[in-house]
């Protein structure tokens, strides 16, 4: 829970009328072929029909030892030849550690003696999300979200009881289904604006980013960085992006033995930054510039000890005095987030003039409405 005045701020910021805006740092693969099908359902965490129609989804692709490479949205599209095929919407910046492949030069390593067709078509298609219309908002309050929980801590989304496809059906758009708000994402010729343009505001990016970490939803290497994050930690099995029961696939099996027999220990959550000094909680704070992985630990005022507590967590990305932070789920999340008094979590960040001063900031996570009890706060 958060203060009154500090929600009605975040209330503010959510935008009330319908909106279209570009999706930053997005690049675009397609892949084509009598086998583009099978081949997509041996190395992405998601089941891919192989015997019907094409179909739209959001996923992951994960390293052999179970770790995020890419999270991804697939989208279905006919080829000017009038073959069915898919496009791959993916960030395609390099990750801090300049290790992780490309996805293109990954995926090419997997095709051997199937028969499919890999390229980059980033050229031709730009991405755009569109939210907030009085359609999505009656589909949305018609649809009473459900559950499935693991022993672990896992949580899915169960689609069992609705008559389509979550993720749509038509091309080059797919239903973002990895929170309720967050509206349809779809593929643009490049340069142009898409079809929502006459009924919704045009917004920057930034709107986007907005948008998505209001809403909780981590995206991109900033929030999931390659080779490092989790899946579970990083809130793919929440937003639909992992399939614990289909057979074989990259990333497999430490994902399903995580989800059997282990413990999901960290979360992301969407937090609201405020500077130290300021009494009010109604006064949201935009960071300096946008760091990324800097350490929060629990607020000292929290602590018995004078001792320096250890960290317990991140903040990840952030726009506009709120973010997304990886944090622990223990006592002091629970605390922070019923509002008990005093906790929170302390960030510093070094002067750019001077490395021996630091700004303090104070980060207070929230629990969307929308989110399932983990089990841990159960």
């Amino acid at each position: 829970m958060l203060g009154k005045l500090s929600t009605r701020v975040l209330e503010h910021l959510m935008h009330s009328v319908p909106t279209a805006a570009p999706v930053p740092h997005r690049s675009v693969l397609s892949l084509s072929g009598s086998q583009a099908s099978e081949f997509l359902n041996g190395i992405l965490a998601s089941s891919v029909n192989q015997t019907g129609p094409h179909r739209p989804m959001f996923s992951t692709f994960l390293h052999a030892q179970g770790r995020v490479l890419y999270d991804v949205f697939i989208y279905t599209h006919t080829t000017p030849e009038g073959k069915p095929a898919y496009l791959i919407d993916y960030d395609a910046r390099a990750s801090a550690d300049g290790v992780t492949p490309p996805l293109l030069s990954m995926l090419k390593r997997y095709v051997l003696r199937s028969k499919v067709k890999l390229r980059d078509v980033s050229e031709e298609y730009d991405v755009w999300s569109a939210w907030g219309s009085d359609y999505e908002a009656s589909v949305q309050a018609a649809r009473e979200r459900k559950w499935t929980h693991a022993n672990s801590g896992a949580v899915e989304p169960d689609w069992s009881a609705e008559a389509e496809w979550p993720w749509g059906a038509e091309e080059r758009v797919v239903r973002d289904r990895r929170a309720e708000g967050m509206g349809v994402r779809m593929l643009v010729s490049k340069g142009e604006k898409p079809k929502q343009s006459s009924s919704h505001d045009i917004a920057s990016s930034d709107a986007y980013t907005l948008n998505r970490i209001l809403h909780a939803v981590p995206e991109g290497i900033e929030d999931i960085p390659p080779m490092k994050a989790f899946p579970m930690e990083s809130n793919l099995d929440m937003m639909g992006g992992l399939d614990f029961r289909k057979g074989c696939y990259v990333g497999q099996e430490l994902t399903v033995r995580t989800y059997h027999t282990g413990t999901i220990r960290k979360r992301i959550y969407p937090v609201v930054i405020q500077q130290s000094e300021h009494s009010t909680p109604s006064i949201l704070s935009d960071l300096p510039s946008t760091p990324t992985s800097v350490d929060l630990r629990p607020s000292s005022t929290s602590q018995a000890s004078t001792a320096r507590p250890r960290k317990a967590g991140k903040l990840l990305s952030s726009t506009q005095g709120v973010g997304l932070a990886m944090l622990r789920l223990d006592d002091h999340l629970g605390a922070a987030i019923n509002g008990d008094e005093g906790y929170s979590y302390d960030l510093e960040l070094a002067s750019q003039s001077d490395s021996a001063s630091a700004e303090k900031w104070k980060v207070t996570p929230w629990r969307p409405e929308s989110w399932p009890l983990f089990r841990a706060q159960s």
